[in-house]
């Protein structure tokens, strides 16, 4: 069929509201760049005072942009309030960077409502199958909140067998836990809201990229409100602002060009094959590391005291670093790697793993937005006629929901599949991926960040899938650097290692598994 044109939603349009921002957002930009050679601060105030003041402003800031001096335009800081835009915006783009803050309501601990989805503007017929998608894929979603409710009981009172006593007023908590895998079933297209942070260089760097996520024409859209919320505070801060950068400008699309591949084309089955095989069964697979990671890391620790190898054998130094009993800073909630002069050392050692993750977690999982992945174009991992998803342990381990589970994303991708042979395009038809579609991407990081995320997520309150890929990459680098995986383990773990109590410190959050007092090996989770 002929191609159908997307380029606007049937849904509501997102709400994008300034709700902070630096008063003087070009002035700071500016008074900066001239304190650079000023003998004293500049004021913000100072570069606009005059007319003459007001032109030297504009070309400063005309030229430090197109010289690429843009560290001033970081200083002014916006945050934004975001309504009505999807999840798959919010992964694709909005948390695909390391450059931002948010906070996002979560899709474990608060109901989706059926009229909370992006709709592609299509034609009739083709509008009909999408929005009977999502009617049937919200319905599967409200159907494993109650079917798993049962397993969901039995696994969290199993961890609380006191609390089977007041068994009615722990039913919230035990929803919550269904609810978490239920949110499996549901397409990438729902609705989130969220605080959104940025400085003024990543607005200009939105600006630019926009047509370059997997969602341009959202993209457009909500950078487009950002960017005039921006203008409506402060009309000159966007004075060089470019243009989107076209598809066809980007090095994605050369190569393609090159190897005579669509560039809308989707994924071939032989990828997607060859990746899961190289996984050999795990979520995440170490493939590289710095294979001297540990004698690097003791002669750094070596290099920031000014010892010898005499004075500081290499177990030594690593235990006065990594051992909670030696540094109380490894086990603090406030995280000072970045800033202890000691700690830095941890920079050295480094670890790339090839993942495969459900949209959901990965969602979680990039978060971490000091160890970054290579996340993919999402047209290239889907491969018509195959149903391909990762389904949470809570679905998997009960065979009626996992039967029903399965025939329902069943239906899910087949209607991805019929939008596709009718010609709309992936951007839009790929809004009803469900949650549990695999990302399957390398990611890479220092120890010094990788500790504080392997730290967080072997947390048994962690997402139940990321855990399990966190436990994959530890006891992977605990085969190539055991002197340094002895001493990663979750929360509770490093503060029973540092005599801290509680030992837990989620306090009523308490996963209810005293996991300080077990191995990794030995632990398991279902919710």
């Amino acid at each position: 069929m002929p191609p159908i044109a997307f380029t606007a939603f049937a849904s509501p349009a997102p709400i994008v509201r300034l709700v902070n921002a630096f008063e003087r957002p070009l002035d700071n930009a500016v008074a900066t760049a001239r304190t650079c050679y000023s003998p004293r601060i500049v004021e913000p105030h100072e570069v606009a005072a005059t007319d003459k003041a007001r032109a030297l402003r504009d070309r400063l800031a005309d030229e430090t942009y197109a010289a690429g001096h843009h560290t001033t335009l970081q200083h002014a800081t916006f945050q934004f309030t975001l309504e009505r835009v999807s999840r798959q915006l919010v992964w694709s783009l909005l948390h695909a960077h390391p450059f931002y803050n948010s906070e996002q309501v979560s899709q474990r601990y608060v109901p989706v409502s059926s009229d909370s989805f992006a709709i592609p503007a299509l034609p009739t017929a083709e509008d009909a199958i999408f929005r009977r998608a999502v009617r049937r894929a919200m319905a599967a979603y409200e159907s494993l909140c109650e079917q798993l409710l049962p397993p969901a009981a039995d696994a969290y009172f199993a961890l609380f067998p006191a609390r089977l006593q007041e068994r009615d007023r722990h039913l919230a908590t035990v929803r919550k836990k269904a609810m978490e895998a239920a949110r499996y079933a549901l397409p990438v297209a729902a609705f989130t809201h969220l605080y959104h942070s940025v400085s003024g260089l990543t607005l200009h760097r939105y600006a630019r990229i926009a047509r370059q996520c997997d969602t341009p024409v959202e993209a457009r859209q909500v950078i487009g409100a950002m960017v005039e919320a921006v203008r409506a505070h402060d009309p000159e801060f966007f004075r060089r602002l470019d243009d989107s950068l076209p598809l066809e400008k980007t090095p994605e699309f050369a190569l393609f060009e090159q190897l005579g591949i669509s560039s809308a084309g989707l994924a071939d089955p032989a990828f997607i094959q060859e990746f899961d095989a190289s996984l050999d069964g795990h979520a995440s697979r170490l493939i590289d590391w710095k294979v001297r990671g540990q004698e690097t890391l003791a002669d750094a620790i070596r290099s920031t005291l000014g010892l010898t190898r005499a004075a500081l054998d290499d177990g030594a130094a690593l235990d006065a670093v990594l051992s909670p009993c030696a540094n109380p800073l490894i086990a603090m909630p406030l995280r000072l790697g970045t800033m202890d002069k000691l700690m830095r050392a941890l920079s050295h050692p480094h670890y790339t793993f090839r993942k495969k993750l459900s949209h959901s977690a990965d969602a979680q999982d990039q978060r971490h937005r000091m160890v970054p992945g290579s996340r993919p174009w999402l047209f290239r991992q889907y491969a018509v006629g195959r149903p391909d998803l990762v389904r949470p342990a809570l679905i998997d381990r009960t065979p009626a929901a996992r039967a029903f589970f399965d025939e329902e994303m069943a239906a899910l991708f087949g209607a991805i599949d019929e939008l596709l042979e009718r010609g709309v395009p992936p951007e839009a038809a790929l809004y009803l991926l469900p949650n549990a579609f695999p990302i399957r991407f390398e990611e890479s990081g220092e120890l010094l960040h990788l500790h504080h995320k392997w730290t967080t997520r072997l947390c048994l309150t962690a997402q139940e899938e990321i855990w399990r890929a966190t436990r994959d990459e530890v006891e992977a680098v605990r085969a190539v650097h055991p002197r340094i995986a002895r001493w990663i383990g979750p929360p509770c773990w490093l503060r029973n290692e540092a005599d801290e109590a509680p030992r837990c410190p989620e306090g009523p959050r308490f996963c209810g598994v005293r996991a300080w007092r077990a191995a990794m090996g030995e632990l398991d989770r279902v919710i």
